[in-house]
């Protein structure tokens, strides 16, 4: 009994420990990124489209992407994809975004990034190891408002729709130039050992505590 009691707490360790290593800033980055959605959303006349979020496969939220991480090169913007099966977002994972040649808008310190994937061509792209923006998927600044019909052919033909929030301003963004990737640390850290974001994202993974409130954000917005 006493050998069974100490390797139920081991495993109970084990199971604690594997969602207890996420870093402070990876934890406020999930938090950020959940934020982010909340305080778009709250403002239907300058949101995503309803249409054109609920064609999308997966949505990408990187938040507060810093002004110098595009001045010095070798940095990411960091952030959280997830993607829908069927009515249910899928378990996020950690992707980042290297330097592209858009820069930031004019005068801003940080912005935040919302990406669209909006077919299953665009979702395939991205689960490969990195994808080049608007050179391997076609990517588009996207419209903002209630109503989708607004959109060009260009818009609503790419792959990936990309906004920008700056100084309370939301707007579409081209972001041609930038390489987006899967971040496998802060995937280890966040599930707790190696995983294949493939697998995270189409096959039911359950989400860890540590994900809940970009989860609920996303679930608020169907």
């Amino acid at each position: 009994m006493r050998r069974t009691i100490g390797i139920l707490g081991t495993f109970v360790a084990g199971t604690v420990a594997l969602h207890a290593d996420l870093s402070t800033a990876e934890s406020r980055r999930v938090q950020e990124a959940a934020t982010v959605l909340d305080e778009i959303h709250a403002v239907p006349d300058k949101d995503i489209p309803q249409e054109l979020w609920d064609k999308a496969d997966c949505v990408i939220v990187v938040p507060s992407l810093k002004k110098a991480a595009f001045v010095f090169g070798g940095e990411y913007g960091k952030g959280l994809m997830s993607c829908r099966r069927g009515e249910i977002w899928s378990a996020p994972v950690f992707m980042a975004l290297g330097k592209g040649s858009w820069g930031l808008q004019i005068g801003a310190e940080a912005i935040d990034l919302v990406l669209l994937v909006m077919n299953e061509r665009g979702m395939e792209k991205l689960l490969q190891n990195k994808v080049s923006l608007g050179a391997e998927a076609s990517v588009a600044a996207g419209p903002v408002g209630r109503d989708a019909r607004a959109a060009t052919d260009a818009q609503m033909n790419a792959e990936i729709l990309s906004y920008s929030r700056t100084q309370g301003l939301f707007a579409g963004i081209n972001l041609s130039g930038g390489v987006l990737k899967p971040d496998p640390d802060d995937n280890k850290d966040l599930y707790g050992g190696q995983v294949s974001p493939r697998d995270v994202l189409m096959n039911g993974t359950e989400a860890p505590p540590a994900a809940r409130p970009f989860m609920a954000a996303l679930g608020r917005r169907k």
